[in-house]
């Protein structure tokens, strides 16, 4: 396994990167907020995990993204 972030179509995700999201996700924890496909994240931060990204979207500050539910914008 390699220790490189990859999205949903094996492209490099870098810090700063945007993405878009593939799939509708409810957001735990935040009311019932759902993220529509489409939505576009911007300036994404990298963790340790190479399966999770950390990023703030519209209402939810701090989200962890899981990279098999974006692609690079």
């Amino acid at each position: 396994m390699s220790d490189e972030t990859r999205d949903s179509n094996g492209a490099i995700l870098a810090d700063g990167d945007n993405v878009t999201l593939i799939k509708d996700l409810k957001v735990k924890g935040s009311g019932g907020v759902t993220l529509k496909r489409g939505t576009l994240v911007k300036k994404i931060r990298l963790t340790g995990d190479p399966d999770e990204i950390e990023a703030n979207v519209d209402k939810v500050r701090g989200l962890v993204l899981r990279t098999e539910f974006v692609k690079k914008a």
